[in-house]
C-alpha cells in the first residue's frame, strides 16, 4: 500500500477515472450493438449521427484510439448502406 498522501489521492482518482471510462466504454459498446441489430435503412440512417457522435466523444475523452473511432465509423456507414 502507498505510504505518501500524494499516492494516496492518486490511487483514488485513478479509481474513479476507470470507473468512469468503464461506464463510457460500455454505453458506447450498447449502442453500437443497438446499432448494429437495426434492420430498417431509415431509423439507421437517423441514428447514425448520435452513434458517430458518442465515437467522437469518446476518442476525446481517450477511452479509444481515434483509429478504432474511424474504423468503426467506416463500418457503421456501410452497414447503413448495405440495408435494404
Amino acid at each position: 500500500m502507498a505510504n505518501h498522501k500524494s499516492a494516496l489521492k492518486r490511487i483514488r482518482q485513478s479509481e474513479k477515472k476507470r470507473l468512469r471510462n468503464r461506464y463510457y466504454h460500455k454505453t458506447a459498446r450498447t449502442a453500437l450493438k443497438v446499432f448494429r441489430n437495426e434492420e430498417d435503412k431509415a431509423a439507421a440512417a437517423a441514428q447514425l449521427p448520435s452513434v458517430v457522435s458518442l465515437l467522437d466523444k469518446l476518442v476525446k475523452k481517450n477511452i479509444i484510439h481515434k483509429n478504432k473511432a474511424a474504423n468503426l465509423k467506416s463500418k457503421l456507414a456501410k452497414h447503413v448502406n448495405n440495408l435494404a
